[in-house]
């Protein structure tokens, strides 16, 4: 593994793994090769389009590939991975040393989705490992770990763009001033899969904290009278906070005691607590605000999930 390696490739798919890739070529690093997936099909005209990474590279006049082993003849120090999606083969990684930053602090959340996984813990912290990469589900030893504080009301969006930012700076400290030794990871490791959509699906049986952070992953939903409702936004008050408020304070729900997923106004009913939806995406229309949805379709009284 090179301490300070100048010519590098670069693995990478998304958005979030934009910057890091940009902020190598804005320092002067030697990005020889970009590997990515290959274009997608969009819509029914087969017209294809690159991945958010592609088309970073391509702007900035770097070579683009899809083929893994593509790699093995670019003659790179070392290979940059942010966000690729798919697990590297020990042939590879036996030829080119391969760093990753990781959005976590292993061995804690390994996988797939671990900044989603933080969110829906309950986390109040996570961050950026940089580690070596091995043949194992992000099992490498780590060069260097930064912490990212979670706030309360943090969403996906804004954790990732933290992370990101953190990642991406960490990563340039490192190159330039040396990797140096990474050490184990020690702890115990947990797991982060992918997010399925059928555990978007919201159970208004948990608690109201608990749907809120779901909701602030992305992609909530409920059903109310055969057609599916997601939740954009919302705000939770937990059974302390609503017992203890006087019926008259407008900004805090009255206790209710009809069952979880009953609706009053936009008032939700929780198996613990009360979740008020600010915004509302109906079946096949647009986002909206609640208030106006729950007027619209007459709401008040029905039940979620039904």
């Amino acid at each position: 593994m090179p301490s300070k390696p100048r010519r590098l490739a670069y693995f990478g798919t998304p958005d979030m793994a934009v910057p890091p890739l940009l902020a190598l070529l804005d320092a002067g690093f030697d990005v020889a090769l970009v590997v990515t997936r290959a274009d997608a099909k969009r819509g029914r005209g087969g017209a294809t389009s690159p991945s958010p990474v592609a088309a970073a590279a391509r702007s900035r006049g770097v070579a683009v590939s899809h083929v893994v082993d593509d790699v093995l003849d670019a003659g790179v120090d070392l290979a940059v991975v942010v966000a690729y999606g798919r697990l590297l083969r020990r042939p590879v990684l036996e030829r080119v040393p391969m760093i990753n930053i990781h959005f976590s602090l292993l061995p804690r959340w390994r996988g797939a989705a671990p900044v989603e996984r933080a969110l829906l813990a309950g986390d109040t912290e996570t961050g950026t490992c940089l580690m070596r990469i091995e043949e194992g589900l992000d099992t490498g030893p780590v060069f260097d770990r930064v912490v990212v504080p979670i706030a309360e009301r943090a969403t996906l969006a804004g954790l990732r763009t933290a992370l990101v930012d953190a990642g991406t700076e960490q990563l340039l400290r490192c190159l330039q001033e040396g990797l140096g030794e990474p050490q184990p990871q020690t702890g115990e490791a947990t797991y982060a899969a992918k997010i399925d959509v059928f555990e978007l699906r919201i159970d208004w049986s948990r608690s109201a904290l608990e749907i809120d952070r779901l909701v602030r992953v992305g992609g909530a939903w409920t059903m109310l009278r055969g057609k599916r409702i997601r939740v954009v936004v919302a705000e939770p008050f937990d059974n302390e906070t609503v017992t203890n408020s006087a019926s008259a304070t407008a900004s805090v729900p009255t206790v209710s005691a009809s069952g979880p997923g009953t609706i009053s106004g936009v008032d939700v009913v929780t198996g613990s607590g009360i979740l008020r939806l600010l915004t509302v995406q109906p079946e096949g229309k647009s986002a909206m605000l609640a208030r106006d949805w729950a007027n619209g379709a007459r709401a008040d009284g029905a039940v979620f999930g039904q």
